[in-house]
């Protein structure tokens, strides 16, 4: 059996987080770790990537994109 001494747990360079109360609702987006606005919609988080150069080509490919507390649909509190 093979085990690697420290694994690496992959994480996307773009995280959108749940949504959060607001008028209108809206969701913290990441980019690297770091906290770099809010969306209010799908374009929002492609023009927070397009300024950091990260060309999104599948907002459904989690190598890309993790939506945390929901997908690339959800943009209103439940």
């Amino acid at each position: 059996m093979t085990e690697i001494a420290s694994p690496h747990v992959f994480r996307p360079r773009i995280m959108v987080l749940g949504v959060q109360p607001g008028t209108p609702p809206f969701r913290i987006v990441e980019i690297d770790g770091q906290v770099v606005g809010e969306a209010r919609a799908v374009i929002d988080v492609l023009m927070a990537a397009a300024a950091f150069g990260i060309r999104v080509h599948d907002l459904d490919d989690p190598d890309v994109v993790r939506w945390v507390g929901g997908d690339k649909f959800t943009w209103t509190m439940h």
